[in-house]
Formats: structure tokens, C-alpha cells, sequence
């Protein structure tokens, strides 16, 4: 691909400039953000020098280093310019495609299991009593989510890189760094949005309806976290729409009994997770602006997010119920409530790499 866009520009100044201005990222250096002082480091291979001092920086902040070590597999909570901060992206992509899969959090795949989870959820209730649910589906969503999860995070990016150049998790992200201009990310949201067309339009029509309703939620969840203190409740909204679509892609329609505590559920489910991500920043939201559960909570998170695990679980028995579902589903509830449990018990919420890991 990079050979034959090369091989293009060579021959037709047209074509030169289109390629070198709207797809492949800029080659000057970017303007003098703080981020810039570490931006060289952020595709470098790691040095092993570093390892001692990032030790040293993961026990100040109360976190073993088996923590920030397997952080890294999760999310972006330790420094990016630390020995972490290397992927397979780094290894075997070529180099003008690495900011766009940073974009889109390729290297970062649990963002797109907790989006494909309701997905998957909402289409095994659906299937016929004794019947395995559909693999195509479960192909078709598990790709859709993939995709809208990258668009999402390409939102999200555009719109808050002033914000992301003055937190330390953030800084050294593609737009934000200046590794891509903001139209190179508004032509790569269209790219993605334009795949998820594909996948959408093999849906019936109620779905299609349902499916491009959820851009909406979309594209307005970056705003919530300057207007309310809980972005998390919003995004909850936004990450469980699947619950909705799943299972009206094989219904044709909704039972709102079964399907809207599954959503809830979901959105509480959603409520936990993120509010502990959202410690990692907590500091820094507190320096920019930036709203969110973790803020709201404060000391008191604990208990929080306890009581929604309890409304979680409760909404997915209601579920289970108005579904008729037989023992396995309950027994399964019964070991769910101990992972949420767990999960609360042994956070810690001073440590950036164990709220990320949780």
C-alpha cells in the first residue's frame, strides 16, 4: 500500500499533494505543543536505561511494578513515553499507518470487547429456545464494534486535543501531539463511518434505524465531561446501545421486558468500569476542567460503585426472568457478582496502572 502511494505521488503533482496533505501524516515538525518534548519517544524503541527510573516513578505512586507492567496490555494509564508504551503497532505496521491505529485504539482492544459485550448478550436472549445464536451476527457486531469504537475515539480525539495536550495520559495522542492534523482525523472518521455503513446496511431496516440512531449518543459524548460531573452515566448510554440492536436485528422489534433491564444493567455495568478508569485522571481533570464520577465520588467512590453493582446485577435477574431463562443463566449471575465484587474489594484507586488494570 505505501509502495503503490509513493509510486502515485512520484508521477502526478496532484496526487502528491493530496496524499501528502490528507493521508499521510506530516513529515515537519508539528507546532510546539509540551507534548512535543516527548513526542520522538512515543514510536522509539524502548531503551533499556529507562527501566530503573520507571520503577522508581511506578512506587511513587503506590503501584507494583507487575501492575504498570501488565497496565500496558489494557489501555494507556502508564506514561507514554515509557518502555510500555511500544505495541505490535510499533512492529509491524507501516509507520504512515501507526497514528491512525493509535487513533483507534487498535493496540488497546478491551474498549471494544466492553462495547461488543452487550452486543452479544442482547443476540444470545434473542436466539430460539435451544438454539446457538448466530454466528454472522456475532460476526457482523463484533466487527461493528471494532469500527465504532475507532470512530468513537476519533470523536473523542477531535474535539478534546486541547484538553488532551495538558493531561499526562493523553498528551502524546495522534491529534493532540500533532503526529495528525485535525482533517486527517475528520477523513478517517469518515473512513471508518463509511465501513460501519457496510456492516449496518446487512441489518433489516428497524435495526438500520436503530443503529444510526446511536451516532447521536456518539458524537455528543465528549461535550458531557464539560457540562455534567457524570460523563460516565452518558457513556453508558452510548457503549450498551448494542443491547438494543442485537437483539432487534433478529427480532425485528423490541420486548421492552427483557430488553430494557439488560440496558440498564448495562449502563451501571458501564458506571463501575469507568468511574475507576476515571481516577487515573483525576488530577489533571481537576487542573483542565474536565468532569467526571471519580470527581463526584471522591473518598466515598467505593461505596458508588458498590450500589451499582447491586442495581447491575438486579436488572440482569429481571432480565433473566421476564426471559424465562433456566439455571445456567443464574448461576452464572452468582460468579458475575463475585468478579464485580472482587474487582471493587482490591482496587486501588490511588494507582493509576491498578485503576486501569480493574
Amino acid at each position: 500500500m505505501a509502495f503503490w502511494l509513493s509510486r502515485i505521488s512520484q508521477r502526478s503533482k496532484p496526487a502528491r499533494f493530496f496524499i501528502q496533505s490528507f493521508i499521510l501524516p506530516p513529515t515537519s515538525k508539528p507546532p510546539p505543543f509540551p507534548a512535543t518534548k516527548t513526542l520522538q519517544t512515543q514510536f522509539k524503541s524502548p531503551d533499556p536505561k529507562q527501566e530503573l527510573g520507571f520503577h522508581v516513578l511506578a512506587g511513587r505512586r503506590d503501584c507494583s511494578f507487575q501492575n504498570v507492567a501488565l497496565a500496558r496490555f489494557f489501555s494507556s494509564s502508564v506514561k507514554e513515553d515509557s518502555q510500555f508504551s511500544r505495541s505490535w503497532i510499533d512492529v509491524y505496521l507501516p509507520q504512515w499507518t501507526r497514528p491512525y491505529a493509535h487513533l483507534s485504539r487498535l493496540d488497546k482492544p478491551v474498549g471494544t470487547w466492553l462495547l461488543a459485550w452487550p452486543c452479544m448478550w442482547s443476540i444470545t436472549l434473542a436466539a430460539p429456545p435451544g438454539n446457538l445464536p448466530d454466528f454472522k451476527l456475532l460476526t457482523l457486531f463484533g466487527c461493528g464494534a471494532l469500527l465504532l469504537r475507532g470512530a468513537g475515539c476519533t470523536v473523542n480525539d477531535l474535539l478534546d486535543r486541547d484538553m488532551d495536550q495538558k493531561v499526562e495520559r493523553t498528551k502524546l495522542r495522534p491529534i493532540a501531539s500533532g503526529l495528525l492534523t485535525p482533517f486527517q482525523g475528520l477523513c478517517f472518521l469518515g473512513f471508518q463511518l463509511f465501513l460501519g455503513l457496510g456492516i449496518l446496511l446487512q441489518l433489516n431496516n428497524y435495526s438500520r434505524i436503530l443503529g444510526a440512531s446511536s451516532l447521536l449518543l456518539v458524537f455528543s459524548y465528549p461535550l458531557m465531561k464539560r457540562l455534567t460531573f457524570w460523563p460516565q452515566a452518558y457513556l453508558g448510554l452510548t457503549f450498551n446501545w448494542g443491547a438494543l440492536l442485537g437483539w432487534a436485528a433478529i427480532r425485528g422489534s423490541l420486548d421492552p421486558t427483557i430488553i430494557l433491564p439488560l440496558y440498564t444493567s448495562g449502563v451501571f455495568w458501564t458506571l463501575i468500569y469507568d468511574t475507576i478508569y476515571a481516577h487515573q485522571d483525576k488530577e489533571d481533570d481537576l487542573r483542565v476542567g474536565v468532569k467526571s464520577t471519580a470527581l463526584r465520588f471522591g473518598d466515598l467512590t467505593k461505596n458508588w460503585i458498590s450500589s451499582f453493582s447491586v442495581a447491575c446485577i438486579a436488572c440482569l435477574t429481571l432480565s433473566g426472568l421476564n426471559a424465562e431463562l433456566g439455571w445456567p443463566f443464574f448461576m452464572s449471575l452468582t460468579f458475575a457478582a463475585g468478579q464485580l465484587g472482587w474487582q471493587i474489594w482490591t482496587v486501588d484507586l490511588s494507582c493509576r496502572a491498578d485503576c486501569n488494570r480493574k
